[in-house]
């Protein structure tokens, strides 16, 4: 199966012969081929339909840009959210920057990174102007996609939606947004293992600043007495829909109520110890730890090999941890930052 992209539309498009949920877009280019980075594997659960998509777009905005995503939908018509901002949000990012770009250029001069090294050594990294440029356009292009959402005619996401996690890299730096409970993680090398940091939040009910804004917003946070752990957002005077994340594109129902679809947006300025990034949706962090996802990309036979293999990784240990529980859609996305180094 394959995928094209029309830069007309601004749409990455599904192959005719059939929807795929994990793809993997080069951009053309004139000049010799671009090495592959890195690997994008998606698994359906026992659940029903895989309703998780997920990319990774080689080549984006310029020769060295990589952009990833990973979408877990959720509802009825959550599998053709996922698919749709899979499709869409790359190139509308895209396109919402450089038309930015176009203003800013008549005011200010460009930047290439999103960070600024400050001039005192034994300082951090600060974020550049053109970051807070880029992180303005990120919120803005998320706003929009949940907007086209909502436009879609024949399309009932009242109750239906999708998570989001994305991480952009141009050149040493890493802008992140993250929409929901899907999850970003960075693997960096010390002596002689790899460690994980993890790179975004989970964004759910349960933290303190989501319930506030939920509840300020007449939505309902409470677990159901069955599951005490998992909270979830109701209609202030209906048991429903029980949504277990504080933001996603969709589930209009609620968007009155609390759930936004304003990501949380960092940046990161990449060092010679960055291995790796791993994007995932909770069914892979629901049984395996951050450090222990690390571990199997690190040890995979090649960058291609290393998706699937914490996937499948994923899968049998929610057979062994929980065998009476049905397996959750399990995709993962793995970017390789440099030459592979492999421990001895």
């Amino acid at each position: 199966m394959g995928i094209c992209i029309s830069v007309a539309s601004s749409e990455i498009h599904k192959a005719e012969d059939g929807y795929e949920n994990a793809i993997f877009f080069q951009q053309k280019n004139d000049s010799k081929g671009i090495q592959r980075v890195g690997s994008v594997y998606s698994k359906e659960g026992s659940k029903g339909l895989n309703q998780d998509s997920a990319i990774l777009y080689q080549g984006y905005g310029n020769e060295d840009g990589v952009f990833c995503g990973v979408f877990d939908g959720h509802g009825k018509n959550g599998h053709i959210v996922s698919e749709m901002v899979r499709n869409r949000l790359p190139l509308l990012l895209l396109s919402q920057k450089n038309f930015a770009a176009k203003i800013n250029a008549l005011i200010l001069e460009e930047e290439d990174d999103f960070l600024t090294p400050s001039k005192n050594k034994d300082s951090e990294l600060v974020p550049s102007e053109n970051f807070q440029n880029w992180k303005e356009t990120i919120t803005s292009a998320f706003k929009v996609m949940d907007k086209e959402i909502k436009l879609q005619e024949n399309l009932d996401c009242a109750c239906s939606g999708t998570t989001a996690v994305v991480v952009i890299q141009q050149g040493e730096d890493l802008a992140i947004a993250n929409l929901g409970d899907s999850r970003a993680v960075l693997g960096t090398s010390t002596e002689n293992e790899v460690t994980a940091i993890q790179l975004t939040t989970d964004l759910k009910p349960g933290l303190p600043a989501e319930a506030e804004r939920i509840r300020q917003c007449n939505g309902r946070v409470v677990a159901l007495k069955q599951e005490p752990h998992i909270q979830r957002v109701w209609l202030p005077h209906e048991d429903t829909p029980g949504l277990a994340m504080s933001r996603a594109f969709g589930d209009f129902l609620l968007k009155d109520h609390g759930i936004i679809s304003t990501p949380d947006v960092s940046f990161h300025r990449l060092t010679p110890k960055d291995q790796f990034i791993v994007l995932a949706t909770d069914g892979v962090w629901d049984v395996l730890s951050n450090n222990e996802v690390a571990s199997i990309v690190w040890k995979a036979n090649s960058e291609e090999a290393a998706a699937r293999a914490v996937v499948e990784a994923a899968t049998a240990t929610w057979r062994k941890k929980f065998p009476a529980s049905k397996i959750d859609d399990c995709t993962v996305v793995c970017l390789f930052l440099q030459s592979r180094r492999r421990l001895n």
